[in-house]
């Protein structure tokens, strides 16, 4: 006869053995995913594992990326990118505008009394100190003395607005000449070099000419005048002799001194 309670008993322990193994697969299952809180988590193992392959001590620098390459990856972009500081770099170097007056615009703000001045002073300009006059003399007469020092350079013409000295014969124009006192460079006798306030003649293009010593002048060029020396303007009769105080004593030089 087959005795059942041993069966049973032996059943029992064959269930019991295999929960017993069951239960310990399991156990070991969860043990391998069991971590600290300061492990790499499961899904990062494989990272982990790459990190534990360096040796300790060793630090790693990333390099950050070139502004320039992430910005132009093309080369057609970086290429705009240099047309363009080009631009700017030409247009820096570019002549600042010039907003000086021309020669022409400064002829034509010349103006005095509303008349329109066709004569500017040149650079050198300057006061004699000499006391040079015109004695005047029409048909052997004398006329009033002109005294020519007081100013650095005397207008003459029928415009009596604007003009120092008035010629109102019809053959003069209304700005026919000007006498110019100019700072030049000269030789003295004894070979030194000098400057010295002298007088010139200028025709601004009239219609009768001035004369100097009877002979007409060339028009817009500046003529030394000479102690003594005779002015005619167009076709007037008057005669313009240009002399000065010390005549007579030639030591006195007019030699001019710059501060």
């Amino acid at each position: 006869m087959i005795n059942i309670k041993h069966t049973k008993k032996k059943k029992e322990s064959v269930v019991s053995l295999v929960e017993k193994k069951q239960r310990g697969k399991m156990e070991h299952e969860r043990g391998d995913r069991k971590y600290d809180r300061n492990s790499v988590r499961p899904s990062s193992r494989r990272s982990h594992e790459r990190q534990q392959d360096i040796p300790s001590g060793i630090i790693i620098k990333k390099e950050p990326l070139s502004l320039e390459r992430t910005k132009w990856d093309s080369g057609n972009e970086a290429q705009e990118y240099e047309r363009k500081n080009d631009k700017k770099k030409a247009a820096k170097e570019k002549e600042k505008p010039n907003f000086a007056l021309s020669g022409k615009l400064a002829e034509e703000t010349n103006t005095f009394r509303g008349v329109v001045i066709r004569y500017s002073e040149p650079p050198e300009a300057r006061i004699p100190k000499k006391r040079w006059r015109f004695y005047v003399f029409k048909d052997n007469e004398n006329m009033p003395t002109l005294y020519m020092h007081r100013q650095s350079a005397y207008l003459i013409g029928r415009d009596r607005k604007v003009c120092d000295l008035a010629v109102d014969h019809p053959s003069c124009s209304k700005q026919h000449a000007a006498l110019q006192y100019r700072l030049v460079p000269y030789e003295k006798a004894d070979g030194r070099r000098a400057r010295a306030v002298r007088p010139y003649i200028i025709d601004l293009g009239s219609s009768n000419e001035t004369f100097v010593n009877n002979k007409p002048i060339e028009p817009q060029r500046y003529v030394e005048l000479r102690e003594k020396d005779v002015l005619k303007f167009g076709f007037s009769s008057r005669e313009y002799v240009l002399l000065h105080d010390e005549s007579k004593d030639d030591i006195l030089d007019d030699d001019y001194q710059e501060d």
